[in-house]
């Protein structure tokens, strides 16, 4: 009786590891059916964003990067050209210039000639011997014109050591000191500065007036050319009337 129990229970296991067997395959290939049917086809799109643009000022403006060198107008190698009405003004302007210095040049040498051809007079005139001045100062020209006194007569419209009158005497001391002066004695009285008193006089000053010129010395005393010769006189004697003191040096 146990053995038969033993067998049944044998039959049953084997029977029930069969229906497992069976059942388990069937199982897997639904399950697997089922997954090939819910797969789904999906793909992956760029996210977009539509951008509006204004064109017209895209077209018109431009960004420079703040260490750009595109250079400036003081670098650019541009050739200067002038105008046809430029060029002749300024040669018309360098002929003037080149004119005014020949001029300049043509005076300068008339005057050192004039001086040079006034000393060798002055030399070999034989009555007496004149050192030139050897300076443009006050006590050269004072003793230049000392020279003269008591030697040289009066000669109206004369104005070198041969005679001379009064304007003609000081035209001739401030010459040779280089000063062009005018020979009438009422154009010497406005030369150079004024001078406002005799006060204020300085040795070397020229004293004139429409009648007389002459140069002041000192002391109220002045060396000039009158009547009676080359000499010195007070002021006094020789301008009676009002004169006019200009200063040269």
């Amino acid at each position: 009786m146990k053995h038969i129990k033993h067998c049944s229970v044998i039959a049953a296991l084997a029977a029930a590891a069969l229906t497992f067997a069976g059942v388990a395959p069937a199982a897997l290939a639904a399950n697997d059916g089922a997954t090939q049917d819910a797969v789904v086809a999906t793909r992956s799109f760029p996210k977009t964003n539509a951008v509006k643009k204004n064109i017209l000022a895209e077209a018109s403006s431009t960004q420079v990067e703040s260490d750009s060198d595109w250079g400036g107008v003081e670098s650019l190698n541009v050739p200067q050209t002038k105008s046809q009405a430029e060029k002749d003004a300024e040669a018309a302007a360098a002929a003037v210039e080149q004119q005014r210095q020949q001029q300049a040049q043509a005076q300068a040498q008339a005057q050192a000639a004039s001086r040079s051809a006034a000393r060798s007079d002055l030399s070999s005139s034989g009555s007496f011997t004149v050192t030139p001045p050897d300076g443009a100062s006050v006590s050269s020209l004072l003793t230049f014109a000392n020279q003269f006194v008591g030697k040289v007569p009066y000669v109206s419209g004369g104005n070198t050591p041969s005679g001379w009158d009064c304007s003609g005497f000081v035209q001739y001391v401030y010459g040779q000191m280089g000063v062009s002066l005018p020979h009438y004695s009422g154009a010497q009285a406005t030369v150079g500065r004024a001078v406002g008193s005799l006060a204020d006089a300085q040795p070397g000053d020229i004293i004139a007036n429409a009648q007389h010129a002459a140069i002041y010395v000192g002391n109220g005393m002045v060396i000039n050319s009158q009547l009676n010769g080359t000499r010195y006189d007070p002021i006094a004697w020789v301008f009676p009337s009002s004169y006019s003191i200009r200063r040269i040096f």
